[in-house]
């Protein structure tokens, strides 16, 4: 991590992680000059991850009702810059239209205003989210199968989960943040895919955008995040 202060609070609470193998080369188009498409087994990975942003707020300041908390819904794949492994967001779907002009503005993230519900029932995870612009949705839910797990060295599993960084373009020039949270705990589940024309949406090579070829599920972690630097080329 940076030896800065981090500049940001958040939880990520209540995740469904759907995960869909596919040939890296029908992500080609969409990762920026100077990352490399991360594999595992020589297969390439997209996430669609509906979940709660829960008091999302500078680092000194406090949660504010009806601003700091909202779904999201990001489709993100995973990638390297050099030995530095972590990950890159197709889209960023939320509720939030603070987060949707901050976040294109500070970061580079590709934030759309969507209209999005999430619902907990238990071992439950009930979502729905449709884009105010272009209407793409996602409506589905989520069903934990197993225990509360850490992934194990070496796994697929530690593959998609223990990355604490995201790369972006901001202006141009790669960039990259730093996440520091504890390491993940999650359950194997699975996931009924009613709607996903937001999938759909993105030439991303997945056979059947309502079958995931493997299911997770998350109460989630509390988050530091820090600002921005320049990717050393």
């Amino acid at each position: 991590m940076p030896k800065r202060p981090h500049s940001m609070i958040q939880e990520w609470r209540h995740l469904s992680l759907l995960h869909w193998k596919i040939d890296p080369a029908c992500l080609v188009p969409y990762i920026p000059d100077g990352l490399e498409i991360d594999t595992y087994e020589d297969n390439a990975y997209v996430s669609i991850i509906p979940f709660m942003m829960v008091g999302v707020r500078p680092r000194l300041a406090f949660p504010v009702p009806g601003i700091s908390t909202f779904p999201e819904f990001n489709i993100r794949t995973y990638v390297k810059h050099g030995e530095k492994a972590g990950v890159f967001f197709i889209t960023l779907d939320a509720q939030s239209r603070v987060s949707c002009l901050y976040a294109p503005y500070a970061y580079g993230l590709p934030y759309r205003y969507a209209k999005g519900r999430l619902y907990v029932d238990g071992s439950t995870y009930s979502w729905k989210s449709k884009r105010v612009e272009g209407a793409e949705e996602l409506i589905g839910s989520c069903i934990g199968t197993g225990q509360s797990m850490l992934a194990k060295p070496g796994s697929l599993d530690e593959f998609l989960f223990e990355r604490y960084c995201l790369y972006t373009l901001h202006n141009n020039r790669l960039s990259i943040a730093y996440t520091h949270h504890n390491p993940w705990s999650f359950r194997k589940a699975k996931a009924d895919v009613i709607t996903n024309t937001l999938a759909e949406s993105y030439n991303l090579g997945i056979l059947d955008v309502l079958k995931p070829d493997l299911v997770h599920m998350s109460d989630g972690v509390v988050v530091h995040t820090y600002s921005i630097e320049d990717v050393a080329t």
